[in-house]
């Protein structure tokens, strides 16, 4: 393994011996993993010279300047390299393909999608996002895929999955584009609490970690608009309630003003696009401690792409009139102290361009260190998990370097040269 190593990173002096602490008890089985800094993102500073100590995939130990050498670890040394904790994207659709728009994609069979999971779920990984929720998927592809990867017959990254996504009939989260003869429609749709709390239990039964509701009209679907609120409170309410008694958190895909702030008032944890809020949304995300997950990048994407791709013209007018407004509120949001994650909707634009969002949060409004942590350990925290998003003992060895330093250039995160994923290099820079 240190022979292929050596063989694929880019520095002649990956192999060269890195010290460990003569204290630390090594097994022959650990790795010791340096480079030239890190980002702390705990306290936004760059740490000099770090040695992590890595066992059974988690982090042992991190050190800096450490002195003494031990024969029997393996060793991985990013020299000239900076590296950050292994990204976080929460907001994204690995079933989805955005090059098929509109009705072009009913020429392919239901399963061409669970195909595409795969390959999506490997460019993901290789551009450094080691951990990801996705937040609605068909006939549970996202939860098949899960598996395969953490049995080891696929390469993609962690995944939080939320399955079905569901919400009002006739919805965002419906099926809208067909007509009655042809009787489309979600399996789990919900008009009621007591159906709301329902299809928490039956999605979760399956193997949902994440409820994902839609509260209001969107972009992407037909008969819907935006602003529209599809749930009551009530509704809202009654699946905040049961999935937090179940122990896992809701995402509420929300653009709409007042289903923004329905949809905090009941309890839901994150807020997917939030497109619309207002200061009175804003206060209440902060009041609550409600977290934004904003994808202020991808209109770029599907403005420039979406004709060519099939999709409807109706589709890229909502999708025109939402995106300057929804920017500036990320920017207002961000300004009032809103705990903001690092969203995308991946799928609405190509998997493994994930990274192009960072450069659009810094535009408007966070410094580099911010969206990285948006990316990093707000999104560990949104997810209630201690496993992710830090470099620090007791978490998972997932570490992504680069050649720059991307706390004073965050577009170098779009190109990463090395990715470790439970302290094992899933991806290293060919010489």
């Amino acid at each position: 393994m240190k022979k292929t190593i050596c063989s694929a990173l880019v520095t002649a002096a990956f192999c060269m011996s890195a010290p460990v602490l003569a204290s630390d008890k090594v097994d022959v089985a650990d790795t010791l993993i340096t480079a030239r800094q890190m980002l702390d993102v705990r306290t936004g500073k760059m740490i000099a010279n770090p040695h992590i100590l890595v066992r059974d995939g988690r982090i042992i130990s991190v050190k800096q300047n450490a002195s003494g050498a031990d024969s029997k670890v393996q060793k991985i040394d990013l020299a000239g390299m900076t590296i950050v904790p292994g990204l976080i994207d929460m907001h994204v659709h690995l079933d989805t393909d955005p090059t098929y728009g509109g009705y072009s994609s009913l020429q392919y069979n239901d399963r061409f999608w669970s195909m595409l999971n795969v390959p999506h779920a490997s460019r993901t990984l290789e551009a450094g996002f080691t951990t990801v929720r996705t937040l609605g998927s068909d006939a549970w592809n996202d939860i098949g895929l899960r598996q395969a990867i953490d049995e080891g017959k696929v390469p993609g990254p962690r995944i939080v999955a939320a399955a079905y996504s569901f919400g009002a009939t006739g919805g965002h989260c419906d099926s809208t584009f067909f007509p009655p003869s042809m009787n489309q429609q979600s399996p789990f749709n919900a008009d009621s609490p007591e159906e709301g709390r329902k299809r928490v239990r039956e999605i979760r039964k399956h193997g949902a970690q994440v409820i994902k509701i839609c509260a209001t009209g969107g972009v992407f679907s037909h008969n819907t608009e935006p602003g529209q609120q599809q749930m009551s409170l009530k509704e809202m309410t009654a699946i905040a309630e049961e999935a937090h008694q179940w122990g896992i958190r809701v995402a509420a895909h929300a653009h709409g003003t007042s289903g923004i702030k329905d949809a905090i008032r009941a309890g839901i944890d994150t807020i997917e696009h939030a497109s619309l809020i207002d200061d009175e949304g804003i206060a209440l995300a902060k009041k609550h401690g409600t977290y934004l997950s904003m994808d202020i990048y991808n209109t770029d994407y599907t403005q420039s792409e979406g004709k060519k791709n099939g999709v409807m013209e109706d589709n890229l007018r909502k999708d025109r009139e939402v995106a300057d407004v929804q920017r500036e509120g990320f920017r207002r949001a961000h300004a009032a102290g809103v705990k903001m994650v690092y969203g995308t909707d991946a799928g609405i634009y190509p998997h493994g361009e994930n990274a192009k969002q960072f450069a659009t949060m810094v535009k408007y409004g966070m410094t580099p260190v911010q969206a990285i942590q948006a990316a990093t350990i707000n999104a560990a925290e949104a997810l209630a998990s201690k496993d992710v998003g830090i470099i620090e003992a007791g978490r998972f060895a997932d570490i992504v370097a680069v050649a720059g330093d991307p706390s004073k250039d965050v577009r170098v995160l779009e190109n990463v040269a090395v990715v470790i994923k439970g302290g094992k290099i899933v991806k290293a820079q060919q010489k």
